[in-house]
């Protein structure tokens, strides 16, 4: 049974950092290319981050690029999202995803396990 769990969630005052953290059971997980989405209230589900199976390639949607981070630690089954300079609209449900195919997985319809999320709320 594959297990995807999130943690890292917070509160924290605009231009702040937080770390999210992915951890993987019950998949190869060095086989599969990992992604962060988000959804705020109201909102479709936004892709932010992926990398490859390797993690050497990694993509950003528009909204995150050059504040955010993707990693991953394929030793400790773990995909990672570094967040700096968060703003009041980074609001939103975080969730990690493995997907499909090992590279370049930018779409949720490319992603086949998901985790529960955990909630960022940045206050202005």
């Amino acid at each position: 049974q594959v297990q995807l769990v999130e943690s890292g969630g917070g509160l924290v005052q605009a231009g702040g950092s937080l770390r999210l953290s992915c951890s993987a059971s019950g998949l190869a997980f060095r086989s599969y290319g990992m992604g962060w989405f988000r959804q705020a209230p109201g909102k479709e589900r936004e892709f932010a981050a992926a990398n490859d199976f390797t993690g050497d390639n990694t993509w950003y949607g528009s909204s995150v690029k050059g504040r955010f981070t993707i990693s991953r630690d394929n030793a400790k089954n773990t995909v990672y999202l570094q967040m700096n300079s968060l703003k009041p609209e980074d609001t939103a449900v975080y969730y990690c995803a493995a997907a499909l195919k090992r590279w370049g997985a930018l779409r949720a319809d490319e992603y086949a396990y998901w985790g529960q999320g955990t909630q960022v709320t940045v206050s202005s």
